[in-house]
């Protein structure tokens, strides 16, 4: 075998074992990651100031936290007042980070009296597919 070949396949096989690597500790954080739903109820007649505030956190912290991951929010067709949240953060400590930040709490004053109902429902990710971006 030449030098060069030599080389090559050492590089091949040092890539392999990083992207093997990388790869378990990428499945190994997905199974400490938190993933929540927060069904709301939101009064009507506050709705779009709602809408706003929600839209302001959820922003800050996907620009500011590393742990917060992904951020949905949508609302009923038919209720728009009923608001289901899909919150996925790299781990418990991540979320326990989240709710301290300032933001947060302004979201969390700002909406005290436009909030009907809350229910947080801690959930296990079963499988997931999306196109490439």
């Amino acid at each position: 075998m030449q030098i060069r070949q030599i080389g090559l396949l050492k590089f091949i096989v040092i890539l392999f074992m990083l992207t093997l690597l990388f790869s378990k500790n990428a499945m190994s954080q997905k199974k400490n990651q938190m993933i929540r739903l927060a069904k709301i109820e939101v009064d009507p007649l506050q709705l779009d100031k709602y809408n706003n505030a929600l839209k302001a956190q959820m922003t800050a912290a996907i620009r500011l936290e590393l742990g917060v991951l992904t951020y949905y929010a949508v609302s009923d067709k038919n209720n728009p007042s009923h608001v289901t949240i899909l919150e996925i953060y790299a781990d418990t400590a991540a979320y326990q980070k989240h709710i301290t930040t300032a933001y947060f709490k302004k979201y969390k004053e700002t909406v005290k009296d436009m909030v009907k109902s809350l229910a947080l429902v801690d959930v296990d990710l079963i499988a997931a597919a999306k196109k490439p971006d």
